[in-house]
């Protein structure tokens, strides 16, 4: 069983806004900054792919770690946030 970091309950919270993308779990200063070279600035940039991908989380986690190095952890903790947030705001 995980426990939910304060990083994550935040974001969870709280309307999408203008969140940056190093605001979700997982992803710190050197993913955020290979997100940004891929157009991926903003958390709802990020929020659009995961749900171009139709929430499916194998497929999310793949695409993070070939696409920006995501390690498995990382990615899993980005793509759970993404997952807790819909389900509290869509």
């Amino acid at each position: 069983m995980w426990t939910m970091t304060k990083k994550h309950r935040d974001f969870v919270s709280e309307p999408m806004g203008h969140k940056f993308v190093r605001d979700l779990p997982g992803i710190g200063d050197v993913l955020g900054r290979k997100l940004g070279s891929q157009g991926f600035n903003k958390a709802s940039d990020l929020l659009a792919k995961f749900l171009q991908l139709t929430q499916d989380h194998e497929r999310f986690i793949e695409w993070l770690k070939v696409n920006v190095g995501a390690n498995a952890h990382k990615a899993k903790l980005c793509t759970q946030c993404l997952q807790d947030w819909c389900d509290n705001n869509l």
